[in-house]
């Protein structure tokens, strides 16, 4: 299990503090104070009596701090760590590396549910239980805020899955829902020459245009010509004295449309959003960097998944045996639902009375 190496010093001011004694010039950090330990020197400053010091009056090779001369003595010496850099509510989380260590120690061994179990197969279930409970347990939802540029797209960020909504932040800074258009898309758009037909290249290809002619008039369309269902505009107008019956929710709003292009991993942007802020809420598999954490309220959901997998795909295990773990792994992930749903009773019944003007305190 993975305790807190952090002290509270370490924790809510990520400093270090040493006492010169104008010989030493070599200081080693610690993981108390910092946890992970800095890995360049751009990721602290280095006070001595609270004057900041040149990046070019010390080196730094983790863990060691180095002067290029040595702190007079008595001189107060204190490294802090960037605001950027800091890591905070860590606790929440655990590490896949205690994940994996700490299933191995409760489950594999003799007289063990597992008699044996290679360390990388219970890596890839691990990982998968990660990935898998991303998608709809964890829902580790990430965001980006971009400016709209005059091209109009936006590319998708590395570790994007799925969005959960596009915004457009207001000058007040409240965030309006952007809606995707659903008439829209980007195909390949073959090259002809003069008499319409196809370009080839060198090779005896077919050459393709870099966007679209679809592409290009949607992104040149405004907000009220994408969001506008015109068939049949005149007669609905007549028969229903201007009035929209039937309109989709998508084309009543003028905040603005995107379309998304899943192969070329872009976000196209209607122009009447150019130099607007954008925000991308998107969720990832979780596994996209090397430090790979998991909610501590799920932990027990990745033992019993990583179990059942393992279980279920080894050959002469019991059905009885797949079956139990199968069920105590739906068991686990439902109840990692429920405890990451966060549902406060003080927000229920401040919700409910929204509903109801009847229900009192």
């Amino acid at each position: 299990m993975a305790l807190q190496k952090l002290t509270n010093e370490g924790y809510y001011k990520a400093t270090q503090t040493f006492l010169g004694n104008g010989s030493v010039t070599v200081f080693k950090l610690l993981t108390k104070n910092f946890d992970p330990l800095p890995t360049e020197e751009g990721e602290f400053n280095v006070y001595i009596n609270n004057v900041l010091q040149a990046a070019s009056t010390y080196s730094y090779s983790s863990p060691n701090l180095t002067f290029t001369s040595a702190p007079t003595s008595g001189a107060t010496i204190s490294v802090e760590l960037n605001d950027f850099d800091r890591a905070y509510g860590t606790y929440q989380s655990i590490k896949l590396d205690d994940i994996i260590n700490n299933f191995i120690i409760s489950y594999v061994g003799e007289d063990k549910i597992i008699s044996k179990a290679k360390r990388t197969d219970v890596a890839f279930h691990a990982q998968r239980a990660v990935q898998e409970l991303n998608y709809d347990t964890l829902r580790s939802e990430k965001s980006q805020e971009i400016e709209v540029p005059p091209s109009l797209d936006f590319v998708l960020p590395h570790d994007y899955v799925n969005y959960t909504k596009i915004t457009r932040t207001m000058s007040d800074g409240v965030q309006r829902v952007l809606y995707p258009t659903s008439k829209v898309s980007n195909p390949e758009a073959i090259l002809q020459d003069s008499d319409y037909k196809y370009i080839f290249d060198s090779d005896g290809n077919l050459t393709f245009a870099e966007n679209s002619e679809t592409l290009k008039k949607f992104k040149k369309a405004s907000a009220a010509e994408t969001n506008t269902d015109k068939s049949n505009d005149a007669d609905i107008e007549r028969l229903n004295e201007g009035r929209r019956y039937g309109i989709e929710p998508y084309h009543a709003q003028n905040n603005g449309s995107f379309f998304i292009d899943n192969n070329r991993g872009k976000i196209f942007f209607t122009s009447n959003l150019i130099n607007s802020i954008i925000t991308l809420h998107y969720i990832s598999d979780g596994v996209s960097t090397s430090d790979i954490k998991i909610h501590k309220l799920a932990e027990e959901a990745v033992y019993k998944y990583v179990a059942h997998a393992i279980l279920a795909t080894r050959a002469n295990t019991p059905e009885y045996l797949v079956a139990r773990f199968k069920k105590e792994r739906f068991a686990e992930i439902r109840k990692a639902k429920l405890r990451l749903s966060n549902l406060k009773s003080e927000e229920l019944a401040q919700m409910m009375r929204g509903k109801s003007k009847v229900i009192k305190h």
